[in-house]
C-alpha cells in the first residue's frame, strides 16, 4: 500500500490537486517510491508558479558540496515531460548532459520526469559514490537531493515543498521538518541536497546533547545492528564531541545508517550524516569503528556549515569548482575528530600516535608526495586530483595536527587550533562566509605571523611536514624507520597489499614468499586455512596466522581468472622494523611535559 498523495496518477500523469496559490510562494515536488512497480525508478513531479524565459533551463546536478566528483545526475533520467495547466504536453528538448530546455516555458505548469536510481544503474565513468547517491529496494529507499530533483535556472534560491509517497509501513529519517500539510520543507535546492532522506525497515533512536535533540535511523539488511544499542555505543563520542566544540552550532542532528553487502563510506551534510557500510553483527570492535567514522563526520558541523568560502556558500551544481580550503574542511575535520578522541578517552594517546603513523605511512607510499594540499582542493573534481584525494585525510590531518602544536607553541599553551577554529565559527557562521582567496591572511591576522610561512610551506606548496621537529614539542619521537632488533613471525619481508571490491579482497602488491609458492598480483584471496576471506575477516584471520612458529605451513585458496587453486607457504621470522614511529619519549623535559599537558586538553 502506497502512503496518502496530494497527487493521484491518472493516465500515467500526476494530477496536483495543491492549490494553486500555494505553489506561488514555492516550488512543489512530488516524488513516487512505489518499490513494487518501479523497482529501480523515481516518478517526479514539480508543480510551478507561471515562469518566464530566463526559466527555460531545467538543470539537474553535475555534482554536489562534500563530494568532490563528477556526477552528472542527467545520465539517470529516463523520461522528461512539461505540461501545461490543463495536462497538454508541452515540447522539450534536451540541451546537454545535465540540462532540459523548455520551449514554452510561459505555458508551463508541470514538469514531470523518470529517474534511475544510481546505485544500479550501469555508467562507463564516475559512478556516483554510493552514500552520494540513489537506491530503491523492495524494503528501503536512499534519496540524496541532488540525485533526484533539478532545479529551473535562477530559481537555485526558491524554498522547496517536497511531498514523498511510498509505502505505508515505511520509516522516515531526514533531518528535514515537515509542515501541517505533511510537505517537507526546505528554504532552497541547496538545502534540499544538503539534506537526505533513508526510508524503508529502520530502527530509530534519540538522545539529548545539551540542547540539541540527536537522531539516529538504522537499515539492516538483516537486522544485526539496531538504532538503539549503536546509538548507545555512540554516546561517549558525543559528549566529548560536545567538549570538544564547546557548544553543539546546531539543534537538531540526524544520523542516517545503511548496513548492507559492502562498505562505501559517509558523506557529510550541515544537519546530518549518511553512511553506507558493510553489515556485521553490533560488537564493541564493530561499534568502535562506526563511531571512528561518525566522529569525522559530525565535525562537520563546524566546516563546512560554520566555516567555509563562497565557493560552498554559492555552490555552483552546473560546473564542478575546486576550493583550496579542501585542508580545511576535510583535514582539519580528520584531525578534530581524532583529538576529540584522545581528549575525551576514547583512545589512549598510543593508540592516537599509532593512528597518526598510519597518516604518514599513507601520504609517503601511496601518495605523489610533492602533490601540495592547494592544489588538491583545487583540481579534487579532476581524475587527476581524485587519484590524489584520499590523502586529504592522511597530509591533511596531519598538517593540521602541526597547525596546532604550533599555536600552542606560539601561544605558550594557551590557544591551539580548536580554539582558533572556534574564535573561526562565531566571526563567521552558516550564512557568512570568507574570502576563497584570502583566507589564509585572515587566519594569519587572527593568530601569529609566523602560521602565514606555515600555510606557505606545507598547504600551498608540499615541503616535507616537519613531523620529527614538531611533535618534539610535546615530547613524542618520530623515526622513519626504528629498527626494534626484536624477531617476530611474518608473512614475508613486507606484508601484502590489497583493495576490497565489493565483498572480496583483491591482492595489490605480493611478499616475495608469497611469490615463491605461487600468489600473484591480482589474485582474489578466498580463504586462509579454510576461514573464508571477507573485508571483514582478512586483518583476523591474518593476525591469527603470524601468532604460529616460524616455518610453520598454512594453506591459501586462490581465485584467478575464474578459476580457484589452493597453495601453501611457510611463515617466516625477520626484525621487526616499525616505520614512521611515533612513541612517547621516557624522558621528556619539563618544558615538553608542559606543552603535552596543554596538547592532551580542551583549553
Amino acid at each position: 500500500m502506497i502512503a496518502s498523495r496530494i497527487a493521484a496518477l491518472a493516465g500515467g500523469l500526476l494530477l496536483a490537486t495543491a492549490p494553486l496559490v500555494q505553489a506561488q510562494k514555492v516550488l512543489t515536488y512530488t516524488v513516487d517510491i512505489d518499490p513494487k512497480t518501479d523497482a529501480n525508478l523515481f516518478q517526479v513531479q514539480l508543480e510551478v508558479p507561471k515562469l518566464r524565459k530566463e526559466q527555460s533551463i531545467y538543470q539537474f546536478a553535475a555534482t554536489a558540496p562534500g563530494t568532490y566528483q563528477v556526477m552528472d545526475i542527467g545520465r539517470f533520467v529516463r523520461k522528461f515531460e512539461a505540461f501545461d495547466a490543463q495536462n497538454k504536453p508541452l515540447e522539450v528538448k534536451q540541451a546537454s548532459v545535465n540540462q532540459w530546455q523548455l520551449l514554452q516555458p510561459e505555458k508551463t505548469r508541470f514538469i514531470r520526469y523518470t529517474i534511475a536510481e544510481t546505485w544500479d544503474t550501469p555508467v562507463t565513468e564516475h559512478r556516483v559514490y554510493r552514500m552520494c547517491g540513489t537506491s530503491l529496494e523492495t524494503d528501503h529507499a536512499l534519496l540524496n537531493g541532488q540525485g533526484v530533483f533539478g532545479y529551473l535556472q535562477g530559481w537555485q534560491a526558491r524554498p522547496l515543498r517536497i511531498k514523498l509517497n511510498y509505502p505505508a509501513d515505511w520509516k522516515v529519517g531526514t533531518p528535514l521538518t515537515t509542515d501541517k500539510q505533511g510537505y517537507y520543507t526546505a528554504k532552497s535546492y541547496d538545502h534540499a541536497v544538503d539534506s537526505p532522506f533513508l526510508l524503508g525497515r529502520l530502527t530509530e533512536a534519540r538522545t539529548k546533547l545539551g540542547d540539541a535533540e540527536v537522531a539516529l535511523y538504522c537499515f539492516s539488511k538483516t537486522d544485526q545492528v539496531k538504532a538503539e544499542p549503536l546509538l548507545g555505543y555512540m554516546q561517549q563520542m558525543l559528549q566529548a564531541a560536545q567538549a570538544f566544540l564547546v557548544q553543539l552550532p546546531v539543534k537538531r542532528y540526524t544520523f542516517l545508517y545503511h548496513f548492507d553487502d559492502q562498505s562505501a563510506g559517509a558523506w557529510e551534510h550541515s544537519y546530518s550524516s549518511e553512511y553506507v557500510l558493510r553489515e556485521t553483527p553490533l560488537t564493541p570492535e564493530s561499534a568502535s569503528q562506526i563511531t571512528s567514522i561518525a566522529a569525522h563526520e559530525f565535525f562537520h558541523v563546524v566546516t563546512p556549515l560554520n566555516i567555509h568560502s563562497e565557493i560552498i556558500e554559492q555552490f555552483n551544481f552546473v560546473q564542478p569548482t575546486g576550493s583550496e580550503h579542501l585542508w580545511l574542511y576535510e583535514g582539519t575535520t580528520e584531525w578534530a575528530s581524532g583529538m576529540m578522541k584522545l581528549r575525551g578517552g576514547l583512545v589512549t594517546l598510543e593508540e592516537y600516535l599509532q593512528e597518526m603513523s598510519g597518516k604518514v605511512a599513507y601520504a609517503q607510499t601511496r601518495t605523489d608526495t610533492t602533490y601540495s594540499l592547494s592544489k588538491l582542493g583545487l583540481n579534487s573534481f579532476s581524475d587527476e586530483g581524485q587519484q590524489q584525494y584520499g590523502n586529504i585525510y592522511q597530509r591533511g590531518a596531519l598538517t593540521a595536527a602541526l597547525l596546532d602544536l604550533r599555536l600552542l607553541e606560539l601561544s605558550g599553551g594557551k590557544r591551539g587550533l580548536r580554539e582558533v577554529m572556534n574564535e573561526l565559527t562565531k566571526r563567521y557562521g552558516p550564512d557568512k562566509p570568507f574570502s576563497e582567496q584570502n583566507f589564509f591572511e585572515e587566519f594569519t591576522k587572527l593568530t601569529y605571523p609566523e602560521i602565514g610561512d606555515f600555510f606557505t610551506r606545507y598547504v600551498k606548496q608540499a615541503e616535507p611536514l616537519p613531523l620529527q621537529e614538531y611533535y618534539a614539542k610535546v615530547g613524542i619521537r618520530y623515526t622513519p624507520v626504528l629498527h626494534t632488533g626484536q624477531q617476530v613471525v611474518a608473512l614475508g619481508a613486507n606484508n601484502p597489499s590489497y583493495r576490497f571490491v565489493g565483498n572480496t579482497v583483491q591482492l595489490t602488491e605480493v611478499p616475495g614468499t608469497w611469490q615463491s609458492c605461487g600468489v600473484a598480483v591480482g589474485d582474489e584471496l578466498v580463504a586462509a586455512n579454510g576461514t573464508a576471506i571477507t573485508p571483514a575477516s582478512l586483518k583476523p584471520t591474518l593476525t591469527e596466522l603470524q601468532t604460529r612458529k616460524a616455518g610453520d605451513e598454512y594453506e591459501l585458496t586462490l581465485r584467478r581468472a575464474g578459476t580457484e587453486k589452493k597453495v601453501r607457504c611457510r611463515l617466516i621470522q625477520r626484525e621487526q622494523i616499525k616505520r614512521y614511529d611515533l612513541a612517547v619519549l621516557p624522558d621528556a623535559t619539563p618544558a615538553q611535559l608542559a606543552l603535552r599537558q596543554a596538547w592532551l586538553k580542551n583549553l
